[in-house]
Formats: C-alpha cells, structure tokens, sequence
C-alpha cells in the first residue's frame, strides 16, 4: 500500500539502543541457527567410525537436521501468527537445547538421526521467525543493517562451534577421543550448545512482541507503546495506523494468496524462492559442514584441517560485519551483483583445481601450489558470498513481500531454503566421491546463474517501508 501524498510520515526518531538490543536478542536465534548447522563439521569422521555409518548414511545424517529445519520454516511462521512472533521464539529455544543435550547422550545411529532433525526444527524456525521479527520493529532508515543481524548470528555461531569443536578435539586429542566422564569430544562438541540455548530462552523473556503481531491482536496501544520506544512517539501513532490500515485490507495469509495469474505463483514470490534456492546452490554449505573432512581428503592432517576451517568461519565474520556496514549505502542488489561474480570466479577456480589435481588412493592430492591456491580460493569464495548472499537473502526475504502476502510467503521461501541447503548437503559426499570437480563446477554454475536472476529479477527495497512494497 501505497502512502497517500496528502499524508507526509513523522520523521522517524529511532532509539537505536534499544531496537538493537532487541534485535541482537531474536538474532541470536541465527547464532543457534549457525552453531546447529556446523556443529556436526567437526564430529563427522568420529561420526562414521563410531556407527560406521559409511558416504550415504553420513550425508544423510549431516543433512537431516535440514529437513526438520523445513518444516520448522513452513509451520514456524503460521504458528508465529497464531501465538506471536516472541513464544515461537522460545519454543525454538527449547529444541535447540533438547536437541544439544539428546544428540550427545545418543547411542545409536537412529537416535542421533531423531535428535538432528529436533535441533534442525529450531533452526528453521529461527530462521523465518528472527528475519520477519527484526523487520517489523526496526524503522526503514536502519533496517537493512538490523536484518544483517541475523546473518552475523549465523556466521558467529558457526565460528563458535568450529572454535568449540577444534579445542575440544584438541583436548582430547581428537575427535573420536575420549573427554569428560567418559564420553567421547564429538558428544561434547553438540553439548555444549546447550549454553547458547538457555542464553536465548532467557533473552527472549526480556524483548516485546511485534507492534505488528499486538495491533492484529487487538491491542493496539501496547503496540504503540512499543513502537514509542523503539522509534519515537512522534511516529508512533503514524506506524500504528499504517498497520491498521495494512490489516483493514489484509486477510490471514493462506498459501493460496500465492498465486499468480501466470506461472502458478506471484512474481514476486518466484523471485523469493530463487533467492532461498541460489543462495545453497552455490554450495556455501558444503565449506562449514564438511571442509574439515574435504581438507584431511586432500593431504591435510586433523589439525591443520581444523585450523583451516576456523580461519574460513573467522573471514566470513568480518566480511558479515563489511556487509552490515555497506547495506544501506551500496543497497542489496549491487551488493548480490558483486557476490555473485566473485563467486562463479572463486568457485571456477577450485573445480579446475581439484579437476586437474593428481589421483592418490582414489582421492585428488593438491600439491605444494594448487594446495595454497585451493584455500584461497575457498576463502574467497566465502568472502564474497559473506557480503552479499549470505545476509542479503535474509535481508530481502524479511522485507521484500507486501503484509499481505509475507506469512505465506516466507513459508515457501524458508521451506525452498532448506530443501536445496538439504540436497546440495546430502548429495556432495557422492559427487566428492566421483569427482570434487565436477562438484565444484556445478556450484560455479548455480553461482553464474545468481548473476544473471539477480540481473533480471531482483528488485532494490533500500529505504521503502514494509507497508509500501508492492507484488
């Protein structure tokens, strides 16, 4: 909707403390988002020698907390209308904790499976719940930055968990080792998530629900109130009645509201579902899931292979923190242009590499330059998806979609997410197996596409509030 010109918007007076404070809160529900995801990189091989689980069994466990992060996108964010965006919050933190504690007491392969995919369940939840909740309570001036948040939650827990998982394996002196009241590193390595968790159900008692959810609840002074101390009384009011005016013309979002007069669905939800599905095609995953494993498969010992990933998750944090700071004066589609070509180029790199590299024991051996070359090139790789794919999707996903249409769409686009995040990781031990090449090719393809759908489809939402964006 459209704001009338007869009506000027109250300049915004943000508290910015305060609406950082908050977002920093639901953000953390990326940073267990992070930690969940990549916790399992360094527990992989002690993994398959404890079950002998074996290449398929192996992708299918690293990948099943990917499918409980779908459906936890799908239904988190009918359940977030129905209960408010702040208690899905802390359902989420709860598996989360669950999640950790279950996955290190397992003692079988089917237990450990079960408990992944409940951890999974709360990362697709944080993963819809956080994007759409910052966005609703930050003012348009700052959003963008805010948004990120949610994107360096991620890239800090995956740090964390690759920096837990290396210190833990060298106490024990790996991963398969035994550590504490007898039980193995890798076990501890899930544990200790279990600390982030709790932190997150405590912060979630401490932030308000979204004006929002409270004006489409009926209470609307509540959400004005909110709205006062995060952007200023002056706006307060205005905000209120563009909300009200958004809901008077809204129904609740069905999946119906979707469809398109051509191709099945809107328009602008296709370009929704391509950001969700590009953003894992380019195979950014595969680097924090499985690079301790792919760097000891090319002649790295354990721990140079862990130090090597430690590195690569500390380059994606600050290049998270360059994204945050460019967001609102570069804009969200040159910065995908950017990532986009910085990324077929690093990705192309790495399959020649590994294509042209020499075969030992069944396996490509990176000598002493293409070894050195290989790394960079991954790290590049992360760099420039760190500033641009990586928080932008997020970003625009949170705020491209009109009010009427956002719930359901970002139901699709989170579900789409986590498919094509759940069939690039599922998939790669078998093409690693057959050829790293060829694997790496596909990724610089996907990647080659990114740039030409960002080119074609992607439309800048820089500075327009949530209440003017258009199908």
């Amino acid at each position: 909707m459209s704001q009338d010109a007869t009506t000027p918007r109250v300049a915004e007076q943000p508290n910015t403390s305060a609406v950082l404070r908050i977002s920093i809160i639901a953000a953390f529900g990326g940073f267990l988002f992070g930690y969940d995801s990549a916790v399992i990189n360094g527990a992989v091989a002690a993994i398959d020698a404890e079950f002998d689980a074996g290449s398929v069994a192996l992708g299918v466990l690293v990948a099943s907390a990917l499918l409980g992060a779908a459906a936890g996108a799908f239904f988190g964010g009918r359940v977030a209308d129905i209960l408010g965006r702040v208690p899905v919050m802390k359902i989420a933190a709860v598996l989360f904790l669950v999640s950790a504690i279950g996955c290190g007491v397992v003692d079988t392969y089917g237990w450990l499976l079960f408990w992944r995919i409940v951890g999974g369940v709360g990362v697709g939840v944080a993963s819809v719940i956080a994007p759409a909740y910052i966005a609703e309570v930050a003012p348009a001036s700052i959003r963008g930055r805010l948004g990120s948040l949610q994107q360096m939650g991620i890239v800090l827990g995956i740090f964390i968990a690759l920096a837990v998982d290396a210190w833990l394996a060298a106490l024990a002196g790996g991963a398969a080792e035994e550590l504490w009241l007898g039980l193995e590193a890798w076990r501890w390595m899930f544990m200790a998530e279990a600390v982030p968790a709790i932190a997150y159900l405590v912060g979630t008692f401490t932030i308000p629900e979204s004006p929002r959810y409270l004006v489409e609840d009926g209470r609307p002074d509540e959400a004005q109130a909110v709205l006062a101390n995060l952007q200023g009384s002056a706006s307060a009011a205005e905000r209120v009645r563009l909300i009200k005016e958004s809901l008077r013309i809204e129904h609740k979002p069905r999946l119906s509201d979707l469809r398109g007069r051509t191709a099945g669905l809107k328009p602008i939800v296709w370009v929704g579902i391509g950001l969700a599905a590009l953003q894992q095609f380019v195979g950014i995953n595969v680097i924090f899931y499985y690079s301790t494993v792919l760097w000891q498969s090319v002649g790295f010992t354990e721990a140079d292979s862990f130090t090597v990933t430690v590195i690569t998750a500390i380059v994606n944090v600050a290049v998270t923190i360059v994204a945050i700071a460019l967001v609102e004066k570069v804009g969200r589609r040159r910065l995908l242009l950017v990532g986009s070509a910085g990324m077929t180029l690093s990705l192309a790199t790495l399959a020649v590499l590994f294509a042209t590299a020499d075969v030992v024991d069944g396996a490509p051996a990176l000598g002493p330059t293409a070894g050195p070359l290989a790394l960079v090139a991954a790290n590049l790789f992360v760099v420039f998806f760190g500033v641009s794919w990586g928080p932008m999707m997020w970003v625009l996903l949170g705020e491209m979609f009109p009010n009427r249409i956002r719930g359901a769409a970002l139901a699709v686009a989170g579900f789409v997410q986590w498919i094509a995040n759940w069939v690039v990781t599922v998939t790669f031990p078998a093409l690693a197996d057959f050829s790293l090449g060829l694997a790496y090719g596909l990724y610089a393809f996907f990647a080659l596409i990114s740039l030409v759908f960002t080119v074609k489809m992607v439309r800048e939402t820089t500075g327009i509030e949530l209440e003017d964006m258009q199908d």
